[in-house]
Order: structure tokens, then C-alpha cells, then sequence
């Protein structure tokens, strides 16, 4: 099987066009591995649809299914553009949350960076959940995926690895939840780290950046209508919030690879 490793942001993927094979769950727990495999956060499958341009299918590196990837699909839109697959930088991509429009920015014949319509957040009002008899504080925040946003003072120095686990799991998320400890530095400017649903800390969660800027919109943290910057270990990504909650992010894509694997 050929594949091509890529990130957004350090967000990395196996991308393959083709298929999905049966037995997708060993194979993206197999090659996700960091030790043993590629490496990666996850698998991305690429192939043709009914209804948009192309489709993606993202699998995490537990094997799990996720419904949607914004560092994933700024990726997706560079690997058909780049292969030669389509010429178009306005592209219509099929998800499980939906169909995205993905505006391509094309430099030296190659994609550099991705503006993703997001769609619409939906913010619930803020939730106090017990945590090993410790009362947490965070937003429910809907792009398509679920994420807990817990704002705080320091971001850099949040238990993204012992909070984050036991956040996902927690009772009030029966399907799990994407986790984002954010640090809002001003108005227009976010810190962020993330634990992601079947994949643990990762360095950059497209879907997460966008439901953490819409949580501090929500918060009176920051302004809609305006750029906000959120920043991830991995990078930067530019998230603008409308004042209906509609959603557009822009980062860059990026190969790191191409490689096969017998299997």
C-alpha cells in the first residue's frame, strides 16, 4: 500500500487514496504506532463522491472512526491538488460532519495553505463536572466533533496528559469528547493544547481551535467578526467567528513523505 505521511501543524496523517479496507482499525492502530509503524496521529482515506469533489475518512490511531478533521483537510485539499487529481482551489469535500468548502492557496504549482469553511458552532452553556472530587469548568462546544473547552490561566503548564484522558471518558460525554485547556492572551489571541478523542495530545487540533475560539466569543474573551490566532504546540491557525457562529480557519498543509508498506 502506498501512502503519503503529511501534517498540519504537527497534526500528522497516513493519507491514501482508495478504498477503505476491512480490516482499517488494525491497520491504522498498526501504522499510527510511533515506535513500531509510520507513525501518526491517524489514517486518512481519499476517494471520489456523489456529491462533493472528493470524500475523506479519518481514522484515529485507536482504529476509531472520526467524524471530522480541520488540520485533516487542509491536507486533503493539498494532496488532490498537488497528485494532479484536480485543478480547482475551491473544492467541495465530503465528510461525516458534512460537505466543507476548501479554498486551496496555490504557490510554485503547490498547495501551501487552506482556508476551510468550518460550518456552524454550536456553544452550550458551561458545565461543572466532578473529577476526582475536583470541580471542573468547561464549555461544550459542537464544529462537527465534540470538545470540553476548559479555560485557564496557563496553558502551557495544563495537565493536558492526566486531565485530558479523564475528560474524554467522563459520564457527561458517553461517545468521549475532544479536550482543549486554552489560554486566552488577548482578544484576539489564544493559547491552546488539546487531547484529542482516540488519539491522546496531539500538537494541533484544527476542529479544537475553532471550538476554542468560538468558546471565549461565547465567553466575552474575544471579538466576532475579527481574526482570532490560536496557538498550538505544533504552530498557528487563524480562526474567524461570525456573529452567527459560522466558522473559517486558515493554516497551512504540508508532506512530509511517501512511503509503502506490505501488508
Amino acid at each position: 500500500m502506498h501512502f503519503t505521511k503529511m501534517h498540519g501543524l504537527g497534526n500528522d496523517y497516513l493519507y491514501v487514496y482508495g478504498e477503505v479496507p476491512p480490516y482499517v482499525t488494525e491497520l491504522s492502530r498498526r501504522l499510527s504506532d510511533r515506535h513500531f509503524g509510520a507513525g501518526s496521529d491517524g489514517m486518512i482515506y481519499i476517494g471520489p463522491s456523489a456529491v462533493a469533489d472528493f470524500k475523506m475518512r479519518i481514522f484515529n490511531a485507536d482504529g476509531s472512526e472520526a467524524m471530522m478533521c480541520g488540520n485533516g483537510i487542509r491536507c486533503v485539499g493539498k494532496y488532490v491538488y498537488d497528485k494532479g487529481y484536480t485543478t480547482k482551489t475551491a473544492l467541495r469535500i465530503e465528510t461525516l460532519s458534512g460537505v466543507k468548502n476548501v479554498g486551496l492557496e496555490v504557490v510554485g504549482g503547490h498547495v501551501e495553505r487552506a482556508t476551510v469553511d468550518m460550518g456552524v458552532a454550536r456553544v452550550d452553556d458551561a458545565v461543572l463536572l466532578n473529577v476526582d472530587d475536583t470541580t471542573v469548568r468547561c464549555l461544550p462546544v459542537s464544529v462537527g466533533t465534540p470538545h470540553a473547552v476548559k479555560f485557564l490561566d496557563d496553558a502551557q503548564t495544563a495537565p493536558v496528559d492526566v486531565l485530558g484522558p479523564k475528560l474524554e471518558r467522563h459520564p457527561s460525554f458517553p461517545d468521549g469528547v475532544n479536550v482543549e485547556f486554552a489560554q486566552v492572551l488577548s482578544p484576539d489571541e489564544i493559547r491552546m493544547r488539546v487531547w484529542e478523542r482516540g488519539s491522546g495530545v496531539t500538537m494541533a487540533c484544527g476542529t479544537g481551535a475553532c471550538a476554542t475560539a468560538a468558546a471565549a466569543v461565547r465567553e466575552g474573551l474575544c471579538r466576532h467578526g475579527l481574526p482570532i490566532t490560536v496557538h498550538l504546540d505544533g504552530g498557528d491557525l487563524h480562526i474567524r467567528v461570525r456573529s452567527d457562529f459560522a466558522i473559517t480557519m486558515t493554516g497551512p498543509a504540508t508532506t512530509v513523505y511517501e512511503g509503502d508498506v506490505e501488508l
